[in-house]
């Protein structure tokens, strides 16, 4: 026997049927997203961009000592990101470790600016052979009106302008490479030698020159002649031992003059 329904069974005993419950639907709440805490990352690389910043500008005297707490306290940060920031640095030929002893500032010798030179000519030189096979027509056109803009500013002889401009002409030429190991190893030289190039751009020694070479390179790309940019470059950065010599005391007696000159600021001297 089959056995009744229960709505049936309440029909047939004079009762309606029960009714379920209406089903509440909810709301979603939407919620605000997080903010972003400070990331690890982030702080050490404003460590090693603020440390970098001091070494290049030779805030720092030949040989000496950085104190890492000291730093820490400067910069506002924990010393777990400045030490990264100390090891990155080291690992690029910034700083030296020394066991047992900490990092110490390791301005460049004569050898190690040799060095760095013949380093740049190989890779410029490699990076614009690739330059005049890849590089389409558009994208030279790109760094001929760079250049067009930037000569301007080279007549207004502010040395930290046109170091920069100097730098950005370079990369951009390494940029038709399409080889960004290329351009960043350029980036990374450009950091080490810096000091040195702005006070010789300072000494008013190099303006008309570099335009006039920055321009015939520009053609030489144009024309994609690898050969001739080849020629070009040597001769345009080309660094003998004693131009070397010359720079490095050049640039150290800059560095001590304006590092006394701030202690005579600061105790009223």
């Amino acid at each position: 026997m089959t056995k009744p329904r229960a709505g049936a069974e309440n029909a047939a005993d004079g009762h309606a049927p029960a009714r379920r419950a209406p089903v509440r639907r909810v709301a979603s709440v939407r919620r605000e997203p997080a903010r972003r805490a400070p990331r690890a990352a982030d702080s050490v690389e404003r460590a090693y961009n603020a440390i970098r910043k001091m070494v290049v500008d030779f805030h720092l005297r030949p040989d000496q000592r950085i104190n890492e707490m000291q730093l820490a306290r400067q910069l506002n940060l924990s010393r777990t990101p400045v030490r990264e920031a100390l090891n990155r640095l080291a690992s690029e030929g910034f700083l030296v470790l020394r066991p047992n002893l900490g990092f110490f500032f390791r301005a460049l010798e004569t050898d190690d600016l040799v060095q760095l030179f013949e380093l740049r000519t190989i890779v410029e030189t490699g990076g614009l052979a690739l330059a005049c096979e890849r590089a389409d027509d558009e994208a030279i056109a790109g760094v001929e009106a760079f250049w067009r803009m930037a000569q301007q500013r080279y007549r207004d002889h502010d040395a930290d302008e046109i170091l920069s401009l100097d730098e950005s002409f370079h990369v951009k030429l390494m940029e038709l490479s399409g080889n960004q190991e290329l351009v960043r190893t350029l980036i990374g030289i450009n950091a080490r030698i810096r000091f040195i190039r702005r006070v010789q751009i300072s000494l008013g020694k190099y303006h008309p020159k570099l335009i006039d070479e920055h321009t015939r390179l520009l053609e030489a790309v144009r024309a994609r002649d690898s050969q001739r940019c080849a020629e070009l470059l040597r001769d345009h950065i080309d660094m003998t031992f004693e131009d070397a010599r010359a720079a490095l005391k050049e640039a150290l007696f800059h560095a001590y003059m304006s590092d006394t000159q701030a202690v005579q600021s600061n105790t009223g001297a």
